[in-house]
Order: C-alpha cells, then sequence, then structure tokens
C-alpha cells in the first residue's frame, strides 16, 4: 500500500519536512510494510524553498544584501535551467537584527541580488516565492538588485526603503539586466491585493511590519510616486499593473516584478505542486496525508492542504489531514475534501505542550492514521469474505 504524506509547516514547530518525517515515522510503526512517500509542501511563502531542496533542487548559497542593508546568507534551489528563490531568505521579516521592525527603510534588494544569482547560473525561469517580507517598498530594492537606479531631483541615488520613493524623480532602468528579457518570472503568490488605496500593500500590511498610522501615510505616498515616476518610463502599463491583483504582494514587490519584469503571478500552492511534481508521486497511491499546524478558515481560501485536497480530489483518491487545531466544523472540513481531520489538540490540550512537543504528538498522530487505515483494509476484507 502506498501513502504519500504532503504537508505543509506547523508554524512555529515543525519545518514542512520534520513533520513529514514524524507521520512517516508513525506510520511505519503500526504498518511496516507501508509505501511512504514525503512530499514536503508550501503555498508559495516561507517553506517553498525547502519544498524545493526536498524536490531535488541543488541548494546553492549566496551571501546578499539584507532588509537593513546588512549581508545576509540566502540560498537559490536550482534544478536544470529552473530556480526558485525564498524572498524572506533575502528581504524578510526574520532577518531584521534583533527582531527590530523597520518599515520605512527596509529594503527588497537581496530578492533581486537572487535573482541576479540565478541568472549567473543560467536560469531561465525564476519562481520567486514572496511571502514574509520586511518591507514596502513597491519592489524599488529588488530593480536595483538587478541593475536599475532609483534617483532623486539632483540626480542621486535614493536611500532604501519605501519612505525615500516620496523623493523619487527618476527610474533608470537602462542598466537593467539584459538576461532578464529571455527569462520568465513566476511570481508565487496567494495576495489579490493591488498596490495602492485602503487594501494596498502600505493600507494593509506594513502595519504588520511596524508601520504607525503615520508611516502608512508616508508609504502609500511613496508607492504612488513610484507609479508615477514608472509611467513616465513604462508608459500607461505601469499604471494599469498597479491596481492588478497581486501587485500589492511583499510590500509592492509584485508591482515592480509585474510592471518592470513582466512576471507572470501564479497561485503559490500551484507553483509548489508543480515543481514538487505531487500529481506524478499520486500515481498508484490509496491515501494522502496532508496538514498545517492550524486548519482554519484561510486553509479554505487557498492554503497548502486545501491544494493538496483538491489535486487528490481530481485522482479520485482520499485525503485526510493531520493539524495543530481546527475550528472548523465537520462538515466545513468534508466540503473541502477531507476525508478525517487528526489534530495535536485531541492528543494534548495543552497549547504550550502542542508547541514544544509537536514532534512527538505528530508522530503520535501517525500512529493513529496507520491504526485507522488498518481498521478499513480488514473491514475490506471482511466485506469481500461475505
Amino acid at each position: 500500500m502506498r501513502i504519500v504524506v504532503a504537508p505543509d509547516k506547523f508554524k512555529g514547530s515543525l519545518s514542512a519536512a520534520a513533520v513529514a518525517g514524524r507521520l512517516a515515522a508513525g506510520l511505519r510503526k503500526q504498518l511496516p510494510d507501508l509505501e511512504i512517500v514525503e512530499v514536503p509542501v508550501a503555498d508559495g511563502g516561507e517553506g517553498t524553498l525547502e519544498a524545493a531542496f526536498a524536490a531535488g533542487y541543488e541548494e546553492v548559497g549566496h551571501t546578499v544584501t539584507g532588509p537593513t542593508g546588512h549581508a545576509v546568507s540566502a540560498s537559490v534551489g536550482i534544478r536544470g535551467r529552473q530556480a526558485v528563490i525564498e524572498m524572506a531568505a533575502a528581504s524578510g521579516l526574520a532577518l531584521l537584527p534583533e527582531g527590530r521592525l523597520m518599515a520605512l527603510t527596509a529594503s527588497s534588494k537581496g530578492t533581486g541580488e537572487l535573482i541576479r544569482h540565478a541568472l549567473d547560473a543560467g536560469c531561465t525561469e525564476i519562481v520567486v516565492g514572496v511571502g514574509g517580507s520586511a518591507c514596502t517598498d513597491g519592489g524599488a530594492g529588488l530593480l536595483v538588485g538587478l541593475g536599475a537606479r532609483l534617483l532623486d531631483v539632483n540626480g542621486n541615488d535614493l536611500p532604501p526603503g519605501g519612505a525615500a520613493l516620496q523623493h523619487l524623480y527618476r527610474v533608470d532602468l537602462s542598466g537593467l539586466d539584459t538576461r532578464l528579457r529571455n527569462t520568465d518570472i513566476i511570481l508565487a503568490s496567494d495576495v489579490d491585493n493591488g498596490l495602492l488605496g485602503p487594501f494596498g500593500a502600505a493600507a494593509v500590511f506594513a502595519p504588520q511590519k511596524g508601520a504607525t498610522a503615520h508611516d502608512v501615510v508616508q508609504l502609500e505616498s511613496g508607492l504612488a510616486r513610484l507609479v508615477h515616476v514608472l509611467a513616465l518610463e513604462l508608459g500607461p502599463r505601469a499604471i494599469s499593473l498597479s491596481e492588478a491583483a497581486g501587485a500589492g504582494a511583499a510590500g509592492g514587490t509584485g508591482y515592480a516584478a509585474l510592471a518592470v519584469l513582466d512576471a507572470v503571478r501564479k497561485p503559490g500552492i500551484d507553483v509548489v505542486l508543480g515543481f514538487t511534481q505531487l500529481a506524478e508521486q499520486l500515481a498508484g497511491a490509496s491515501l494522502v496525508v496532508t496538514g498545517e499546524g492550524s486548519l482554519d478558515e484561510q486553509t479554505l481560501m487557498g492554503k497548502t492542504p486545501l491544494g493538496v485536497a483538491r489535486l487528490a480530489a481530481s485522482l479520485r483518491l482520499p485525503v485526510v489531514a493531520v493539524c495543530g487545531r481546527t475550528p472548523l466544523t465537520r462538515e466545513a472540513l468534508r466540503a473541502a475534501g477531507f476525508d478525517r481531520v487528526y489534530a495535536l489538540a485531541d492528543l494534548e490540550p495543552d497549547t504550550n505542550r502542542c508547541m514544544t512537543e509537536a514532534g512527538p504528538l505528530v508522530e503520535r498522530l501517525g500512529e493513529i492514521v496507520a491504526d485507522d487505515v488498518a481498521k478499513q483494509i480488514q473491514a475490506e476484507l471482511l466485506s469481500e469474505n461475505t
């Protein structure tokens, strides 16, 4: 019997690979003859790069400019001519020194530098997962990392960060890496927000990055200025793309990718399921096990477990999910395609222990899933013999 284990991370506790490994260990304890295939997955945000490595991409490390200008180590996943980049690895919130949020000055430059490293490796298709960014600079830093210059009225380069964009006078794209013309950039993002306005990058996401109400006004002004100046360079298309779904992703990095790099935005889970080749891994499977830390309303809006469940349903495969907790009703879970859900909270009511002891608890859930699978097999055998 073949079971495919394809979970996302349990945020704050276990990586997707660790969840898959623990589940597989629990399944094997009860059913040692199982064929188990571990496929860690993600939704385009943090964990995307790990999923690429698990799928066989080569990890290539680089030193790039972090969100506050300090050097950071970040990796690119490379397989053939395709690269996978995770914005959080170069420009993420977790990279801020001592966790101090810097909403006005954080930059996406390191992400642009990672793209350039991928170009140096000969890649002609680059997936950029844009979750977890620290910046609201409209992707200005990303463009600088790729050779563009952002200038003030005196012809001086602007300092990094979204606030400085208020003083933008001209964008010089003449130095932009010419290899981008023959490269497909895929923006892996589930964010539908446009760049500007009450549902834009500054208003919705900048407060999560430490922006005060006054900061949001400055950042909004800077992003609007970026659109205006890019329109002088690129024409009206730069204005229309500021309203496109995904332009507000990652502090507006989605906008720069769409307007300047001609990126194509795709749902993160679809991108990850594609490069992990999960559909091919499901061939011959009898059961799929997926999951994430919290199986909730956000899950039903298109996060990893739902994407896995939908793919499995298209192949007529049963799906069970494991999670830390779920507030969803059994009816809602079944309607989403989950035949059964197993939660750590059912084993351990103490939330803190669920976090600190997630590994052993997930392994125990694997054992319980295996017990239920064994019971089902026995029931089917009895049915065949009667």
